[in-house]
């Protein structure tokens, strides 16, 4: 398997935005599912769930903005790695491809796109499915007092621009390789080659992929504040999976999204937070389930 793509997908270059390309793997056939990354990862991570999910479903996997080989812009505002626009680069590469609606699947980063797609296109979302993440506001609400040290990223990622993107470059491979170490329950699930992939594309992509961070804690949460005073809510059938994160931090998961996604499906998971990796199975069975309903 080349640790660049996945395995019998054909890979294009597609444009969302002015001078912004979107890589992206796209394989089989039928109704599609867009699955989209999370962190520090790029679309290789849906390379088991994308090859079953292809006998019976177009399956997309871009590379985000500012990650893997898609094209990384400048931070010349807080909205050029908004959710918003991130949504709209997602909602914009599936029309190119000839798809109008669609199902899709977030993970991590990957899901706080997906969510701000479903909010913003619900016209284009069928069916949303979030793996293992809180929405923006409610993540920064859980994180409060000493057990908010398992997100020091976050917080370190929100700072003005210039220390934590120097402080990141000068030990890439020790700050991206730590998530996939500690988050992984599955020492087996990132083999070495796909893990020196992932590196070697974080590595290439800190200033945007600190910036994708710094927008949760600014523009994401003034996005999010707005939804929720004027009360909008994902209107599509929604299923979230996620480890028992509530448990340890205190905090009643299923019940923050529904508030969100009255049709919420909600199952606690065993597995680690690189969960399409580590039980690939049962993943691409609960996107198929939710796209197929």
């Amino acid at each position: 398997m080349t640790p660049l793509s996945i395995p019998g997908f054909d890979v294009h270059r597609v444009p969302v935005d002015e001078g912004v390309d979107l890589q992206v793997a796209v394989g089989g056939t039928g109704s599609p599912v867009v699955l989209l990354h999370g962190f520090p990862q790029t679309h290789l991570m849906w390379r088991h769930v994308a090859a079953g999910l292809a006998a019976d479903h177009t399956v997309i996997c871009p590379d985000l903005r500012g990650y893997g080989a898609s094209d990384k812009p400048a931070e010349t505002g807080p909205d050029v790695y908004s959710k918003r626009t991130m949504a709209r680069d997602v909602v914009r590469l599936a029309a190119r491809l000839g798809h109008d609606r669609f199902a899709l699947a977030g993970h991590d980063r990957g899901a706080l796109v997906a969510f701000r797609a479903a909010l913003d296109h619900p016209r284009s979302v069928s069916r949303a499915i979030f793996l293992d993440v809180l929405p923006t506001l409610d993540m920064w609400d859980a994180l409060h007092g000493a057990s908010a040290a398992v997100g020091f990223h976050l917080y370190l990622m929100a700072q003005a621009p210039g220390l934590p993107e120097r402080m990141i470059q000068a030990s890439a491979d020790t700050f991206f390789g730590h998530f996939l170490d500690t988050w992984a329950t599955d020492p087996v699930a990132v083999p070495a080659d796909v893990r020196r992939h992932y590196l070697d594309a974080c590595a290439a992509a800190v200033p945007s992929i600190v910036a994708d961070y710094r927008a949760s804690a600014g523009i994401d949460v003034d996005h999010d504040t707005a939804d929720r005073a004027a009360g909008n809510q994902l209107t599509m059938p929604v299923t979230v999976l996620q480890q028992d994160w509530g448990a340890a931090l205190g905090y009643d998961a299923a019940g923050l999204w529904r508030a969100w996604a009255p049709d919420l499906h909600h199952r606690t998971v065993s597995c680690g937070h690189f969960m399409a990796e580590e039980d690939p199975k049962s993943i691409a069975a609960e996107i198929r389930a939710l796209a197929d309903r």
